[in-house]
């Protein structure tokens, strides 16, 4: 019972104590204001770097995720190799063909394994869509594409209906319109489909509305769809980019499906036996993986900006720290006087050395936090709380704090009392 209650009267003196040292700490702050301010702004500007910057990497991820999920695990498409122009040491580099129509085509006719296979191209990316007096931006995503599209690429009809196979194999004059083009040029009506609009000087009959996804690296609502054969008829472009994307129908039998393709795409561009393959295959997941790998890069230099503001932050902080020894050397010589040991002192200046660094540090996650789910506003992704994030700055932050108080702090303990009275 003794030995109880000895712990609890020493462990009554330490916790009032540090709360002594803490009111110290603020009395402090308040006496040099400013100064204080400018530090707490910049270990908060360091924070909220890295808190913000990889907050926003977990939406953009969360999106990614997300979009490929609409997808499926179960999808791959066959796209050509990027072009290689050119020559190195001498060799010159080799060019890539692309995928043209009329193989693109044979392979949908050709591949019999139980999947849907969809052709697609990207016709323009600068389009304009008018009705009236209501036109969009000049920034309008054209896709040519076929039936089974929406399918394979996880987009869904709001409103109306998809491609017919006859309005795809005849080339026909109908769209489906993306959210954002469809509430630029149709306005609020409720009767949106049915309506015509004008891509440039060509008249379409809008047949359906697709349903909001939302704007990320990978999708956009800002984009309108056409009959392939529609798509290559009024643009010609000799150099288009032509997708084959295939849907398997279960994961299980992704790799077959895979050798499958492989096998036939090499017959119709007729490879030799024993050259490499001259087209790519990616699976959807993949793509995903890639896409958050690259996130790595943002992550690094994330990193590198804010501690080098936390740097510099530390740096102001002990300066500051050194000023408020020379300052309060009378004060200090005072309190040795009366009896305060070398170890009181050095607590005093951590403890305001550590309440500087985590208030600047709290600042920080909040705005950072703020600024990260700002991303994910406008991506239309979850609100995110990056726990690991939030504990790793408040680390950091008593790191710094403890960094910059250490030589201030022992300085100070470290003063003759009788020279310290004598100080003006």
């Amino acid at each position: 019972m003794v030995f109880i209650t000895f712990n609890s009267t020493l462990v009554g003196k330490v916790y009032m104590n540090i709360l002594e040292h803490i009111n110290q700490s603020f009395r402090s702050i308040r006496s040099n204001l400013l100064r204080t301010i400018l530090t707490i702004l910049i270990i908060a500007f360091g924070i909220m770097a890295l808190v913000g910057i990889l907050t926003a990497m977990e939406s953009i991820r969360s999106s990614i995720n997300n979009d490929f999920a609409r997808m499926g695990a179960n999808s791959f498409t066959i796209t050509a190799m990027r072009e290689r122009h050119g020559r190195q040491r001498g060799a010159r580099l080799k060019t890539w063909p692309k995928i043209t129509y009329k193989e693109s085509v044979s392979f949908k006719d050709r591949y019999h394994f139980p999947a849907s296979v969809s052709l697609s191209t990207r016709v323009s990316s600068m389009a304009v869509v008018h009705k009236g007096e209501k036109e969009t931006n000049p920034n309008v995503q054209v896709y040519g594409v076929d039936e089974n599209y929406l399918k394979v690429s996880g987009f869904e009809v709001a409103e109306g209906r998809n491609f017919s196979a006859t309005e795809i194999l005849l080339g026909s004059n109908v769209m489906l319109l993306g959210q954002d083009v469809a509430e630029t040029v149709l306005g609020k009506s409720k009767a949106k489909v049915g309506q015509s609009v004008l891509v440039g000087t060509n008249r379409y009959h809008v047949i359906g509305i697709l349903k909001a996804r939302g704007s990320s690296m990978m999708t956009t609502d800002n984009l309108i769809m056409v009959p392939l054969k529609n798509a290559r008829s009024r643009s010609p472009n000799p150099n288009a980019r032509y997708f084959i994307t295939v849907n398997v129908s279960s994961p299980d039998r992704m790799d077959a499906a895979i050798s499958e393709a492989t096998g036939l795409f090499r017959n119709v561009r007729r490879i030799p036996i024993g050259d490499e393959d001259n087209f790519l295959i990616k699976k959807s997941d993949s793509v995903a993986s890639m896409l958050i790998d690259n996130l790595k890069f943002i992550a690094i230099a994330a990193t590198i900006i804010g501690l080098i503001t936390l740097l510099s932050a530390a740096i102001a902080l002990m300066n500051i720290l050194l000023v408020q020894v020379s300052e309060r050397t009378r004060e200090i010589g005072v309190s040795k006087a009366i009896g305060a040991r070398a170890v009181n002192i050095r607590t005093m200046f951590l403890v305001e050395s550590l309440v500087i660094s985590l208030l600047g540090g709290l600042l920080g996650i909040i705005l950072g936090i703020l600024m990260g789910n700002l991303v994910s506003l406008l991506m239309h992704s979850q609100f995110i709380i990056p726990w690991i994030w939030i504990i790793m700055g408040v680390t950091i932050c008593l790191i710094v704090g403890v960094a910059s108080g250490a030589y201030p702090a022992f300085k100070a303990s470290k003063l003759d009392p009788i020279v310290a009275l004598h100080y003006e």
